[in-house]
């Protein structure tokens, strides 16, 4: 994995765990307006409307970069609208670059032919 890949995915990790929270923050005031007097959603809303457009930037550059399939790019995408999904596809994008260095390390030393 070259520099330029490696550094699209993590782009994509940072932004998806607050992307993730921000949404959940978003349910909790959208139901504290219908609820009591307190209406944080308009500042809720823009936070994560600019968190959600970041991760959607991101997704795309890494999908561009790491080659990933349809279906792989679509897991992403659809993670992006779940309000936990983040969080998932943080942890997922975490196993998946430290198995990118693995085998780079592998390769380095000589152990794997890939």
């Amino acid at each position: 994995m070259d520099i330029k890949t490696a550094t699209a995915l993590r782009r994509l990790r940072l932004v998806s765990a607050p992307e993730a929270v921000s949404f959940l923050l978003l349910l909790v005031c959208s139901v504290l307006k219908r609820t009591t007097d307190f209406n944080a959603v308009p500042v809720m809303g823009a936070v994560h409307g600019v968190l959600f457009i970041l991760y959607v930037i991101f997704w795309a550059d890494a999908w561009n970069r790491a080659k990933w399939s349809k279906k792989t790019a679509a897991l992403y995408f659809v993670l992006s609208v779940l309000p936990t999904g983040g969080f998932f596809a943080e942890r997922k994008l975490k196993r998946e670059a430290e198995d990118a260095v693995i085998a780079s390390r592998a390769r380095q030393e000589g152990t794997v032919n890939a």
